[in-house]
């Protein structure tokens, strides 16, 4: 009789001893959700304040920052646009952008692939030598850049300003890549080997395909860091029509005054191009990350 009671009372106290921790588990669901919901708005409202002190006049700027808006205009937007030049500054952007990020991806691939496979010492000794530039700052070569660039005559040029960005960013997409083919099964290779593929075939017919998801990665990153560049094309590129938009936008800001009324409406031209690639091409983005997150 008594361990029938015990039996059945059992339940009762599994239930009550669930309930506090099922208590526990909604407390804290809700304060991550409060917490979310805080930063988000951390990152939301910069960007708000931007787009509609854009939108505002001088005037009304002047009389109240903060406050609501009594007036809205596009007249800031198509003066900063003719301003900074925004057609050929954007396609200038563009170019090097697209440029730059090409022979990253492919000299970095290609680098990354012998010293990811090849266990002897110097391979080691290169590979950290490339995690070694990861750390070295671009103020630090701007003065040995320059007389280089001076004397191959690449001063003012798009090429040159590739090449600079290209050996900036190399140990960065050495670094993404080796990390990722080490994780690649070497019987894929050995099996390519038994059919008769060498060391480059092997390499654009069956690794290559396979860092689709890493090099998402790398170039979401490699052209947030170009386009938002400020130092490179400002020292490199003197002719004002080869200069990029962040570069002509930078020219809005005075030492002694700022007018918000200018600058935001510039600031945001600049970045509109790259939100709508990303807007485009974010399901690709996402995935490549989401399948280099998973992968064994």
């Amino acid at each position: 009789m008594t361990s029938f009671t015990a039996t059945r009372t059992a339940p009762k106290a599994s239930a009550t001893a669930k309930a506090p921790r099922d208590r526990l588990r909604r407390l804290t669901g809700g304060l991550g959700t409060v917490l979310l919901c805080l930063g988000t708005l951390l990152f939301v409202l910069p960007f708000l304040f931007t787009v509609v002190t854009s939108l505002r006049t001088a005037a009304d700027v002047a009389r109240s920052p903060l406050g609501v808006p009594h007036s809205l205009t596009l007249k800031n937007f198509s003066q900063a646009f003719s301003q900074i030049h925004y057609g050929p500054s954007t396609l200038n952007t563009l170019l090097i952008t697209g440029l730059s990020c090409v022979t990253i991806t492919a000299i970095g691939s290609l680098a990354a692939y012998p010293l990811a496979r090849i266990t002897q010492h110097w391979s080691t000794a290169v590979y950290r030598l490339f995690i070694l530039g990861t750390s070295v700052p671009v103020f630090v070569v701007v003065a040995p850049l320059y007389l280089l660039m001076r004397d191959l005559n690449l001063l003012d040029s798009y090429l040159g300003v590739v090449l600079i960005y290209t050996a900036l960013n190399l140990p960065v997409a050495v670094f993404f890549y080796t990390s990722f083919i080490r994780t690649i099964p070497a019987d894929l290779e050995e099996a390519a080997a038994i059919d008769g593929c060498g060391a480059f075939r092997t390499f654009f017919t069956i690794i290559l395909p396979l860092l689709r998801p890493v090099t998402s990665t790398l170039l979401t990153f490699v052209a947030l860091q170009i386009w938002n560049d400020l130092l490179v094309p400002l020292v490199f590129l003197q002719d004002p029509s080869k200069r990029t938009v962040m570069v002509n936008a930078y020219s809005f800001i005075d030492p002694h005054t700022v007018q918000p009324t200018t600058l935001f409406p510039a600031a945001l031209l600049g970045v509109l191009p790259l939100l709508v690639i990303f807007a485009f091409f974010q399901r690709q983005v996402v995935a490549g990350m989401s399948a280099g997150a998973v992968k064994s």
